[in-house]
């Protein structure tokens, strides 16, 4: 599948990058976010919703690990899963229901579910390059590499 990476040198080119993902956020899309603390997860997100039309605080859901976003009738979950322990408390949780062909689902720090949590469709890792932030962004699905292709397009046009 496709792969790219892209430069972000401070935290409006996070933003940006943010925005130019909302073009392929949809009903059933799912996007993973990883990277250490710091990172820029949480900023990526406040991008996208911000494209979406969400005027609203956007705040990492590390304590209260889900937050629900309706924006142009769509069901956006953002989830951090920071706290989780280990992958067992994923299965306690509840969230595969939220996975669902209705709604689309933002997962920070996926790989705390380990391999219960299905490939996302595009993944996108953070970490921080000198004063600004690397993303490495890789499609998991045949949808997640339309929507790479056409959110860097989107984010070379606005630059």
């Amino acid at each position: 599948m496709a792969e790219s990476s892209v430069l972000l040198s401070d935290e409006a080119a996070t933003l940006r990058l943010g925005a130019s993902l909302a073009s392929g956020i949809g009903p059933g899309r799912v996007l993973h976010l990883s990277g250490e603390l710091g990172s820029g997860k949480t900023t990526l997100v406040r991008g996208l919703l911000r494209e979406l039309g969400h005027l609203g605080r956007v705040k990492s859901p590390t304590y209260t690990l889900v937050e629900l976003y309706v924006v142009s009738r769509l069901n956006l979950y953002h989830f951090d899963f920071y706290r989780f322990k280990d992958r067992g408390e994923w299965q306690d949780s509840g969230f595969r229901e939220y996975f669902n062909p209705h709604a689309a689902c933002i997962v920070e720090w996926p790989e705390r579910a380990g391999d219960l949590l299905a490939p996302p469709d595009l993944a996108v890792r953070l970490a921080i390059d000198g004063e600004g932030r690397r993303a490495w962004l890789s499609a998991a699905s045949p949808a997640g590499e339309a929507w790479l292709l056409r959110s860097l397009q989107r984010f070379s046009s606005a630059s």
